[in-house]
């Protein structure tokens, strides 16, 4: 897989690992603003009337004012309060939105609609509004106490549902999704640029150099940089460094073993073999080692194929040279013709590992006694 790949997908489960964190911080967090929102206006809205009831509940404990008549109806248009529960201070249903609970004890009524929470009580005994959110439901009963120096006078318990909030809350997060999304691009394209202006493509020239090395041009050509692609240019200019040292070193033992190898055979063979014989000795790789006739271009020019100064169609030599290899160590004579002449040739391969092994092929003019 490439880096840059690699760098995207990284990228993209990081930025929506966090949008992810993020997102349920900032669930929690705009539940809480619009819920508390939501219980605070409802209490606001209580909070203007509240007057109007205490006057209600002190001039007319027992029956309902036509002003606590039109509070209790304009808080059932609310569409926010899904129910109202209105308890006087005697501990009766002063207002319901079914006429028949109206009048009766809370005792008797608790047990035939039981509240949601526990939310009146708590309201009841600290004297203070108190909100409860409803179990698996998405309401909360809020309950509102009335009193006098002291003492409570009436309770209004609302049931207010949570729908508004939820739809405010989903709209929340659809905008924090979206800017998450256009945040994570216009943070992920710098990023990206750069990453592939400092790293992909100083990498992409130091791969183009690295192809560039054979074993004629060890330069690495890679301009020198102060980070880390610089270091590692660096590592491999050195490494390449000593790699030709070691290469140097092998050629020059290559070829001063190669100089004393001649000079041996140039040594032995110019006492065992008469000047008027000719004699080549070939290596592994049929290039001649040592010839005791002069050679196009010299023994100095480079490596001599056998077959550069052989001639192809000579298929009487090289059949002998062919038999030579099949028998090592056993000499193969047969007859040739070599610079124009009819010559007796002898031909023996010596060794039998493919790394190190060398032919000697000596002609001999038909007339003269063979070495």
């Amino acid at each position: 897989m490439r880096l840059t790949v690699k760098w995207l997908l990284w990228f993209i489960g990081i930025g929506i690992y966090v949008m992810c964190l993020g997102g349920v911080f900032y669930y929690n967090l705009f539940k809480w603003t619009f819920d508390e929102k939501l219980k605070q206006d409802v209490l606001d809205t209580v909070k203007v009337y509240a007057p109007t009831i205490r006057n209600g509940l002190l001039n007319s404990p027992k029956a309902l004012t036509l002003d606590e008549y039109d509070i209790m109806t304009s808080l059932a248009k609310d569409e926010r309060v899904t129910s109202i529960l209105y308890l006087s201070r005697q501990g009766t249903v002063r207002w319901h939105k079914e006429s028949r609970f109206i009048g009766v004890p809370w005792d008797e009524f608790q047990k035939t609609v039981p509240p949601p929470t526990d939310a009146i009580k708590q309201a009841y005994d600290s004297k203070l509004p108190k909100s409860r959110q409803v179990a698996d439901e998405p309401f909360y009963e809020i309950a509102i106490p009335f009193s006098v120096r002291g003492d409570i006078i009436g309770i209004i318990d609302l049931l207010v549902s949570r729908a508004g909030a939820k739809v405010l809350i989903g709209s929340a997060m659809r905008k924090y999704v979206f800017g998450a999304l256009g945040v994570l691009f216009l943070l992920g394209l710098p990023l990206y640029f750069f990453f592939h202006h400092y790293v992909i493509s100083p990498m992409g020239a130091l791969r183009d150099s690295v192809e560039a090395i054979s074993l004629k041009n060890f330069d690495l050509r890679f301009p020198a940089r102060s980070d880390e692609l610089g270091d590692l240019s660096l590592s491999i200019s050195r490494f390449l460094g000593k790699m030709k040292t070691e290469i140097d070193l092998i050629s020059n033992r290559d070829k001063k073993y190669k100089e004393a190898e001649q000079k041996w055979w140039r040594s032995l063979l110019s006492i065992i073999v008469p000047a008027s014989n000719y004699v080549i000795v070939v290596d592994e790789n049929n290039n001649i080692l040592y010839a005791n006739f002069e050679l196009a271009g010299g023994m100095d020019s480079g490596n001599i194929h056998l077959l550069d100064v052989v001639d192809s169609q000579q298929q009487n030599l090289l059949r002998l040279v062919g038999q030579a290899f099949e028998t090592p160590d056993q000499s193969v004579e047969g007859e040739t013709v070599f610079k124009n002449q009819n010559l007796n040739a002898k031909v023996l391969h010596v060794g039998e590992s493919s790394g190190i092994n060398r032919t000697l092929i000596l002609f001999s003019p038909k007339s003269g006694i063979s070495v």
